[in-house]
């Protein structure tokens, strides 16, 4: 299949061509020429369907034409080796648990894919270094970090902002070693994010090595995000709750939202997506005005969605052929002050017992305000709450337990280079690797 930029200024790309160079020459994303359906049967019987089997079938469509099919399968299955349940928190309001993986954050998915897929592509042909760049608010970087530990051919810079992740976050992915460098950034993740693009606009810097990404701008990363939707419903059909279904999704760059879009144009039945924002409310005023204005990131306490500047905008706008109406047509807002998220955590945990992080907290919040009479909500439940430890015990005055995955990081010792914003000094470093 191929692949085109969302600036349409770059030549049409493979999907090997997208997953190498993570960004088109122009700045752009790829997007794909063609969205497939999903058939009739598929959503028949998807109620009796393993995740790995659902997921099998929504990745062929997307790269059936591009990897073989035994090929593809066994990337789906390593890469699925947990499961994502949908837990009632409420009558009505379910949460799709993504953090079961070996990171606890809803980017093991596409981290374990994306690894598994450009190792694939790099033994083909036979390529002996590519080099992942990868910003993080928080969960990308251990998760990217985590899927590519030990993968031949590749090695992983993951820039993350100083002081802006959580112990547990940081301990992720700064005490891994082996082919995984952490760079901490005196700046914001949309400093961090800034320098990973101007990596790949550089001439000399890409002449020097191979560079690709593996934020939700690369295709191999945010597209498998699709699967999980796709399971929720399963696992809500089976319930005889599937009819009128609302998913709700903390946003911060916009890829998982995407992902869950990509799945309603193959046909997933979801009545309507609900983005949940924190302070940084970017795409809920673009919803409200038409505008769209970013501005630096501010910092909040549901830190993985501290992003001023959402990269897969230029997806959503691309889906949507820039119409504002059709956008508000099936997707809605809300936005969150820290104060509301840390209300919405202890009124969840007091009522009904279940333990939400601050970014599930958005999610959650926005359909209890918003649900609607018959509809059946879903919110994605992105990382498990031990990852924001203080926070969260702060909140609801109680121990929090830690998962045993969690105790091992937090036992390793921190590995990290000090970097600026200043892209000189960056470009400065790579060219010395």
């Amino acid at each position: 299949m191929k692949y085109y930029s969302t600036n349409h200024q770059a030549a049409d790309a493979s999907l090997q061509e997208a997953v190498v160079k993570g960004l088109a020459s122009d700045k752009g994303l790829f997007m794909p020429y063609v969205i497939k359906q999903l058939p009739q049967s598929f959503y028949d019987h998807i109620e009796n369907l393993s995740f790995q089997e659902i997921a099998y079938q929504v990745a062929d469509a997307f790269f059936g034409e591009d990897v073989p099919a035994e090929t593809l399968k066994q990337i789906v299955y390593d890469t699925l080796s947990f499961d994502a349940p949908a837990v009632k928190v409420k009558e009505n309001i379910y949460s799709l648990e993504l953090f079961h993986g070996p990171t606890l954050a809803f980017k093991d998915v596409g981290g374990r894919f994306m690894a598994r897929l450009l190792g694939y592509f790099i033994k083909k042909e036979g390529q002996k270094q590519v080099n992942v760049l990868v910003a993080t608010s928080g969960d990308t970087g251990s998760a990217v970090a985590n899927g590519f530990l030990g993968v031949e051919g590749i090695h992983v810079y993951v820039l993350y902002p100083k002081g802006k992740v959580s112990e547990i976050q940081e301990k992720q992915f700064t005490t891994l070693g082996q082919n995984i460098t952490a760079l901490e950034v005196d700046g914001t993740f949309d400093d961090c994010q800034a320098l990973v693009k101007n990596a790949f606009m550089d001439a000399e810097l890409n002449a020097h090595m191979k560079l690709t990404s593996a934020n939700s701008i690369n295709v191999a990363r945010f597209l498998p995000q699709a699967f999980y939707y796709f399971y929720a419903y399963a696992q809500l059909k089976k319930e005889g709750k599937a009819d009128n279904l609302v998913v709700c999704v903390p946003s911060g760059n916009f890829g998982n939202i995407t992902a869950g879009l990509f799945g309603k144009r193959m046909g997933l039945p979801v009545k309507r997506f609900v983005a949940a924002n924190n302070s940084n409310d970017i795409f809920y005023q673009y919803l409200q005005t038409a505008q769209y204005n970013p501005r630096p990131s501010i910092a909040t306490i549901a830190n993985a969605m501290d992003v001023g500047d959402p990269s897969n905008f230029a997806r959503v706008l691309a889906l949507y052929e820039n119409s504002h109406e059709a956008i508000c047509a099936e997707i809605s807002g809300a936005t969150y002050t820290d104060e509301q998220i840390r209300e919405t955590v202890k009124a969840a945990y007091q009522e009904t017992g279940y333990l939400l992080d601050p970014h599930g907290a958005c999610g959650y919040r926005a359909l209890e305000e918003g649900l609607q009479e018959g509809e059946t909500g879903v919110f994605l439940e992105t990382a498990h709450p031990a990852k924001f430890l203080e926070t969260v015990e702060g909140i609801i005055g109680d121990k929090v337990e830690i998962p045993a995955k969690l105790q091992a990081f937090m036992k390793g010792t921190k590995q990290s280079i000090p970097m600026t914003k200043d892209f000189e000094s960056f470009k400065a470093y790579l060219l010395k690797e």
